[in-house]
């Protein structure tokens, strides 16, 4: 029996610090990402998804840290922890189904896409995700007790099975989004492939393998409490982990969309050529508003 729980305490360790590299290069990406595109490249309807999905993932990372390292020198932990880091968890969510799905109607539709979709639909797209990510995730979270002491089991199954439903009809947006443009782009299409192809399904990759099982423990949490944290307590560690490799790896996506072999190059001019928004339209012999450039 000791000889099992020193080798969790070790297990635990390994993955705690594991964590801690992988989230701290995060950072320090999606830092250099939000830097460039916030300060040095000019804006386009998708170069604004970018932008703010660097930012969920950068304050998901660094709220993760914070709590870790407080954790660490404290020994303890609060709930409010998981709640703020799925906040921002959730928010990146949200955006990469937009981010989809626009991508994928400006495939399937160029012409309609370029003439009807709205000048700022982007920005007033990704400002809504903010403001409405905010109660789908605190209410529940308040109505079950993972901010005050006071659990109301009848409120919390409901405001729970709402933002289970919210979050599962996100993942099937995004991920069919993603389907529908990879038959699209590989099979009917007869343009070349766009850089921003290679950025989504690289997203949506990374989401259904490394964001999907905290996705599943936050569905599962308020109902099987005692089986997550006494039976599998493994299970949040491990899901964390794999959350926070979905949050860093994505400016390595951006990286390796846009460079050109052999040649090294700022970060703004690699994302530059992956975002590629002005190339691809002039490609069809169209061209985007100035304001979209």
């Amino acid at each position: 029996m000791f000889g099992l729980f020193s080798l969790w305490k070790t297990f635990d360790s390994v993955v705690f610090y594991l964590t801690l590299i992988v989230g701290l290069g995060g950072l320090v990406g999606n830092g250099l990402v939000l830097w460039n595109l916030g300060f040095h490249i000019k804006k386009g309807p998708f170069s604004v998804y970018l932008l703010h999905l660097a930012a969920a993932d950068f304050l998901f990372l660094s709220c993760h840290m914070g709590f870790s390292v407080a954790q660490a020198a404290l020994g303890a932990q609060d709930t409010l922890y998981f709640v703020l880091t799925f906040l921002w968890f959730a928010v990146g969510l949200w955006l990469l189904a937009a981010f989809s799905v626009e991508r994928c109607l400006s495939n399937l539709f160029p012409t309609c896409y370029q003439g009807c979709w709205p000048r700022h639909a982007s920005a007033i797209l990704c400002a809504l995700v903010w403001a409405l990510t905010l109660p789908a995730v605190l209410l529940p979270a308040n109505a079950c007790g993972l901010l005050r002491n006071s659990t109301r089991l009848l409120v919390c199954l409901r405001y729970h099975v709402a933002s289970v439903i919210w979050l599962l009809v996100l993942a099937c947006v995004a991920c069919t989004a993603g389907v529908v443009l990879f038959v699209w782009v590989t099979c009917c299409s007869t343009r070349p492939r766009p850089r921003l192809y290679g950025i989504v399904l690289g997203a949506l990759f990374l989401f259904f393998f490394c964001g999907l099982p905290l996705v599943l423990y936050w569905s599962l949490q308020p109902l099987l409490n005692f089986l997550l944290h006494f039976l599998l307590p493994m299970f949040l560690p491990l899901a964390t982990l794999l959350a926070c490799i979905n949050s860093s790896s994505k400016p390595l996506i951006y990286l390796a969309s846009g460079r050109q072999p052999g040649k090294r190059e700022p970060l703004r001019v690699v994302l530059r050529r992956a975002l590629g928004e002005g190339a691809e339209l002039g490609a069809r012999g169209q061209s985007l508003p100035m304001g979209l450039l």
